[in-house]
């Protein structure tokens, strides 16, 4: 199959992009549309422009507009409000098809059409997506569209006879790489039509035609959760990343699609490093052709071709590598975990509870119970709350929390002390925090 790069992409013959329900979007169509959104963007000023959609066509033709209006395409972690002011100082406006009550000027998706011809995209164009880091400040990263198509060259090397007429459905979001790249570049490349709604139950996949052949974006949490009663639609591809599939899940989803699970492992920074197909349990992991792990006094670095520096990137994972060049993973050594694929920073937790009233010090960490994780925290009050008190506190924090954290990180099981257990380094006593942990409640 022919890769398109994205600079090319509006150029290429007519066709279906994207669908929703029965509604079909041509590329004439969102060609005048990006046209309309480039002459809008051109009268505006700022250069930064933060992208907020529910609806991935509408996001494909908005992120093409702003790279042909000359303009810096901004992918925040999440779109609420409050992350939204709290970036203000980094972006000059937002552009969505939802409401935003945000004090940033707004441009709203409104379907207009133009004629004409579009500029060209920028030599330098490239894409600024935020992530969670190690310390809980959210990490500015840089992705150029060489990086981006390159990616997309990778993986249509890799999978490109099976993807061959295929339509592209997912269960994750493209405000997050993965999304972006796997079901929004991906299509593009290899001019495959693209779902415009993402499909968040079970039934939804269900419903989809049966006389078309899919690739399923997904994540280990949609596929745990799959009914085994599902009549899933035919998959030639289903691909899994943002977290560790569990081999029973991916037995699982290979028997509900008689089709075996393709997980990619990589990161924001660092754009695709391996993938694996989940066909025996401990499948090893293989790097990318152009991509080299390399192990340091410090951990394991990243020396990839998508990276902007030959200097690599340190990794966050523990790995162990085997003689032939695959490798298996081994957690994660920084303080970012995931909760249902999501990387959620304990940190930036910690953080957001220390701005509560009252709160002397905090400390947050994820609890296993009953086969799931969930956020615990710790928090060390000057006084002692009798239970009544307790309950009413808590509801009044985690309404302070809403508008900071996403549901995956609001924390479940709470825990107040007069002082948070340290070691005799003055250093966090983990394994006397994770004690108080060990009555549920």
């Amino acid at each position: 199959m022919k890769v398109v790069s994205i600079r090319d992409w509006l150029a290429a013959p007519d066709r279906v992009v994207a669908w929703q329900g029965q509604q079909q979007h041509w590329l004439s169509e969102m060609r005048q549309q990006v046209l309309a959104l480039v002459e809008t963007l051109q009268r505006l000023p700022g250069q930064h422009w933060a992208l907020c959609f529910d609806n991935s066509y509408h996001f494909t033709a908005a992120l093409l507009a702003l790279w042909h209006a000359g303009k810096t395409p901004v992918i925040p972690g999440h779109c609420r409000a409050a992350q939204l002011e709290e970036m203000a100082d980094q972006l000059d406006g937002v552009i969505s098809d939802m409401p935003l009550a945000v004090s940033l000027p707004q441009l709203r998706w409104d379907g207009a059409l133009a004629l004409g011809e579009l500029p060209a995209i920028a030599e330098d164009a490239a894409l600024v997506l935020f992530t969670s880091g190690s310390t809980g400040t959210p990490r500015r990263v840089v992705k150029s569209l060489r990086a981006l198509d390159l990616e997309a060259q990778w993986l249509a090397e890799l999978w490109a006879d099976r993807l061959q007429q295929c339509y592209v459905i997912a269960s994750v979001s493209h405000q997050h790489l993965y999304g972006l790249t796997f079901r929004i570049v991906l299509p593009m490349a290899l001019s495959l039509p693209l779902a415009a709604q993402q499909i968040f139950y079970g039934e939804q996949l269900a419903d989809q035609r049966r006389d078309r052949r899919y690739a399923f974006i997904s994540s280990p949490a949609f596929l745990r959760r799959l009914d085994p009663a599902l009549d899933a639609p035919s998959c030639a591809l289903i691909v899994s990343a943002g977290g560790a599939l569990p081999w029973a899940d991916a037995q699982h989803a290979q028997h509900a699609f008689e089709c075996a699970v393709d997980e990619i492992y990589g990161s924001t920074e660092t754009g695709v490093i391996g993938w694996r197909c989940a066909q025996a349990e401990n499948a090893p992991w293989h790097c990318f052709p152009p991509v080299k792990l390399v192990q340091q006094e410090a951990g394991w670095r990243v020396f990839s071709a998508l990276l902007e520096t030959t200097e690599g990137w340190p990794l966050d994972d523990r790995i162990v590598q085997q003689p032939s060049g695959t490798f298996q993973l081994a957690g994660r050594q920084d303080r970012v975990v995931k909760i249902e694929d999501k990387r959620v920073s304990l940190s930036e937790i910690e953080r957001r509870l220390l701005t509560l009233p009252g709160v002397e010090d905090a400390a947050a960490l994820a609890i296993q119970r009953h086969g799931r994780q969930a956020i615990g925290v710790v928090l060390a009050l000057p006084d002692t709350l009798d239970a009544a008190t307790l309950t009413q506190r808590k509801k009044q924090w985690k309404i302070a929390l809403q508008p900071w954290l996403e549901p995956v990180a609001m924390p479940r099981y709470w825990r107040v002390v007069n002082a948070i257990p340290v070691t005799a380094q003055s250093k966090r006593a983990w394994p006397q925090i994770e004690e108080l942990f060990d009555v549920a409640g």
